[in-house]
């Protein structure tokens, strides 16, 4: 028994944060109805890097394919009756789109009491801003993300991931937890608005207040968080480390494991204001001492004081670590189009409702078709055949 199970998704989002939002709640074990245009489908089944594009794999599991076209009235008239019988509808397009084609969440919600409605976009629902345009990166780059992130004497960088996106996602699906619980007491659906920048806003700790308080604006700091110190990634003779010891204890031990033991109560890095103020002449010290040894020395050193500390990992050591695999935090997934393939596992780690990937990723579009348009709405085969020639589905 998944936690979500006997609950139906009907995700109309493409791309990342609507899509990822239905990916967390089909691991949870919802039923999560894909819906996509006709003919090449969600731009995710051609997204990715490396020879062939296998992310689609991941961000469709557990999810049913059915295309329809929501640019015609045949194709909205479809997609409403499948809104009709669903608990959550998730969509992540420019705001006014879904009013435009009929769905207005007043108007949903007039049909379906119950329904909880997810939406994602660059700015919200209202506000002035809200008829632009929005992508992840602009969400970050307003949030704040972007600013704070990369070389000093160099523009800001961005993270190898959409961060924005995925953020997005998870607030999104939070609210569509919290609202079921709302459901569960008074019967009543409601409407979740996630915005990009908001966000990513909240997770930015104290960058607003510090500003408020005292004027100070948070820079680019590259590899390191200024004031938190030692936490970095240090040079070993054959690899990178990381190393969190920024606690007055976690410091001592350190000291301790790198034979310096003076160093644990030396006035210069004793306390965590003194190391933030000698962050770099600490980190130097660090650096210094790795350098004399190898990533397995280091580790086990870290290992034996108990100091927070890391190997910096690429997806091939993650495929042989030994931990990753006694926790399913890489699975095995049988893929329509690429047989076995692995990836991420569902997280978090639930005891009683465990998640995880109950189906692959559909690998063509309107792939459940029949399934979905004929045993959930009734509809006759002459009648879906009558829809694809007319472009609806």
């Amino acid at each position: 028994m998944s936690a979500l199970k006997g609950l139906r998704v009907v995700e109309l989002g493409q791309l990342l944060a609507g899509p990822f939002c239905g990916q967390l709640l089909g691991d949870m074990g919802a039923d999560v109805i894909k819906v996509e245009p006709p003919g090449a489908g969600d731009p995710m089944r051609v997204w990715g890097q490396g020879a062939e594009k296998v992310q689609w794999e991941v961000i469709a599991r557990n999810k049913k394919s059915v295309s329809a076209n929501l640019r015609i009235p045949e194709g909205q008239a479809l997609v409403r009756k499948l809104i009709g019988k669903a608990d959550i509808l998730v969509e992540n397009f420019k705001p006014g789109t879904m009013e435009k084609w009929g769905f207005a969440p007043d108007t949903l919600l007039a049909e379906n009491p119950s329904l909880i409605i997810a939406r994602m976009s660059g700015y919200g629902q209202t506000g002035p801003y809200s008829d632009r345009a929005g992508f992840g990166g602009i969400g970050e780059a307003m949030g704040g993300w972007r600013y704070i992130v990369g070389e000093p004497d160099r523009p800001p960088s961005r993270m190898g991931v959409s961060i924005g996106d995925t953020l997005t996602a998870t607030y999104g699906c939070m609210g569509v937890l919290a609202a079921l619980h709302h459901r569960s007491v008074t019967g009543q659906g409601q409407v979740i608005d996630a915005a990009l920048y908001e966000s990513v806003l909240q997770v930015m700790e104290g960058l607003v207040p510090e500003y408020d308080h005292s004027g100070f604006i948070r820079e680019r700091s590259g590899s390191i968080l200024r004031g938190i110190a030692p936490s970095n990634v240090y040079i070993c003779k054959d690899g990178e480390y990381m190393i969190g010891a920024n606690k007055d204890s976690l410091w001592q031990r350190l000291a301790e494991a790198m034979g310096m033991p003076e160093l644990g109560t030396d006035a210069r890095y004793a306390t965590h204001l003194a190391r933030g103020h000698n962050q770099l002449e600490l980190d130097e010290r660090i650096n210094a001492w790795t350098a004399t040894l190898t990533v397995d020395e280091v580790d086990a050193l870290m290992i034996k004081y108990s100091i927070p500390a890391g190997r910096v990992y690429r997806a091939p050591e993650m495929l042989a670590d030994p931990h990753f695999q006694a926790r399913d935090a890489i699975i095995e997934v049988e893929t329509e189009r690429y047989g076995k393939l692995k990836m991420q596992g569902a997280f978090p780690k639930m005891s009683a409702t465990p998640s995880g990937v109950r189906s692959p990723a559909p690998s063509t579009v309107g792939q459940h078709n029949a399934e979905i348009y004929g045993e959930l709405l009734g509809m006759e085969a002459q009648e879906l055949d009558r829809l694809k020639a007319a472009g609806a589905i």
